[in-house]
């Protein structure tokens, strides 16, 4: 079963209840022939009742189905992907993540 991502604009800050978040970067990963798109960024927290703290973060929506196909009502480029199920298959993309990107293998979330 496929869904969208709605692709957002990269570097933006954006504003949350208790800091904020940046997309950073979109990559499509290769891994056993087929494309995996994955999204990383960097989030601070500024305001919380345990402290500061400012990480890496990467979100994988899953396999690109359909890159760029259409464009959202914002106008905002629209992908259809495949969300990736396998855990084994989470656990070398995990790995990959966490050596080209240097994110930590609890802020990596699949859809």
């Amino acid at each position: 079963m496929s869904v969208e991502y709605v692709h957002q604009q990269l570097g933006e800050e954006v504003t949350a209840l208790a800091g904020f978040y940046t997309l950073l970067k979109e990559s499509r990963l290769k891994h056993n022939g087929r494309e995996i798109l994955c999204i990383t960024g960097m989030c601070s927290v500024e305001s919380s009742c345990c402290g500061r703290r400012s990480f890496y973060y990467a979100i994988v929506p899953g396999y690109v189905v359909t890159w760029k196909g259409k464009k959202s009502e914002a106008g905002l480029p629209v992908s259809e992907v495949e969300p990736v199920t396998d855990e084994m298959t989470k656990r070398e993309i995990v790995a990959t993540i966490e050596e080209t990107d240097g994110v930590l293998k609890p802020n990596i979330e699949f859809w």
